[in-house]
């Protein structure tokens, strides 16, 4: 970040400063503590927690387990996006004002999970089929906590239900500070291209920021979203798994096996530390394929890295990888 950046924000969430134009997605399983936090290091403008039920915050007596685990965050990941996921209005009010406590910067809800757990019970992108629904939500949620709530869209249900500029007014007019759209339909997958016109459709149909999401994988498509869509930021999901450079502004070829071998080292210790052993290891190892992607002929240390039980014989393992690939 240079000093030009620290001192004019590239937008402003209500009245919140955003110094940067790259953001890590809030992804389950992958945008915890850890790795968001060294996302955000080396460059992710917003800390985007992983999405929380709202059933498990507005139950509980009090905030525990795996819960409160998702709503921690270091100090210097500021801003912080809690994100929370429902089907009610009054559940998804409740969550908010309780969570508001833990002094989040932003609470955001998901509007756009596609995965058939979420959309079943009417939550993530099932809430895209009732715009009015969706207005009552902001409506009700901007009156009821005192920091800036934000959504995340996809364009719609299906193709025949392209609704998000229908959903993108619902939400600005009833206090949204911040719409981040997915440019895919609920019922697309990666095989199809995002539609990113319809994200400068939304930029221009608004006066609240639009972050884009969608096919950003490399520099070069962080670049070609921001000019043909106008967006005020890019949202990076498949694009920094395993790569967290990406922020930096470099793709995966420019990072020497050394300092990803190094990151790798320095994200297991994170991961200990906050999840303890063993849980930290076995959910490290899901990062491995990522991380290693593109070197071919390390199919044996990949598969014993993805395996491994004991943090001694993955660093050993690492340091078998490390020689193996620079010869």
């Amino acid at each position: 970040m240079t000093g030009t950046e620290r001192i004019s924000p590239r937008f402003y969430v209500r009245d919140i400063p955003i110094y940067g134009d790259l953001i890590l997605s809030p992804m389950a399983g992958f945008s915890d503590l850890p790795y968001r936090s060294i996302c955000r290091e080396l460059g992710s403008a917003i800390s985007y927690t992983e999405f929380v039920p709202v059933n498990t915050i507005s139950y509980q007596h009090k905030l525990t387990g795996r819960t409160l685990q998702r709503l921690r965050y270091k100090p210097e990941e500021r801003p912080v996006a809690f994100q929370i996921s429902g089907s009610s209005v009054e559940s998804l009010v409740e969550a908010a004002k309780r969570i508001e406590a833990l002094e989040p910067d932003i609470i955001d809800v998901n509007m756009g999970c596609p995965a058939r757990r979420v959309y079943a019970g009417g939550a993530g992108a099932a809430l895209l089929r009732d715009p009015a629904k969706i207005a009552r939500i902001f409506r009700e949620l901007t009156a009821s906590v005192s920091i800036p709530v934000t959504g995340k869209i996809r364009l719609g249900w299906d193709a025949h239900h392209r609704n998000y500029m229908e959903v993108a007014r619902a939400m600005e007019e009833n206090g949204a500070a911040l719409i981040a759209v997915h440019a895919r339909t609920r019922d697309e997958d990666y095989s199809q291209p995002a539609a990113w016109e319809a994200i400068a459709e939304i930029k221009q149909g608004v006066s609240i920021p639009v972050i884009g999401n969608g096919d950003a994988i490399t520099v070069a498509d962080i670049e070609r979203m921001l000019a043909e869509t106008g967006c005020d930021a890019v949202m990076i999901g498949r694009g920094a798994l395993g790569h967290p450079w990406i922020f930096q502004r470099l793709d995966r070829d420019q990072v020497p096996i050394e300092d990803k071998i190094a990151m790798i080292r320095r994200h297991l210790r994170e991961m200990l530390g906050f999840y303890g052993n063993p849980l930290g290891l076995v959910l490290m190892r899901k990062h491995i394929p990522h991380y290693l992607k593109g070197y071919p002929n390390i199919r044996r240390l990949r598969y014993a890295l993805l395996r491994c039980e004991d943090a001694e014989t993955f660093h050993h393992l690492l340091d078998e990888l490390a020689q193996l690939l620079s010869q």
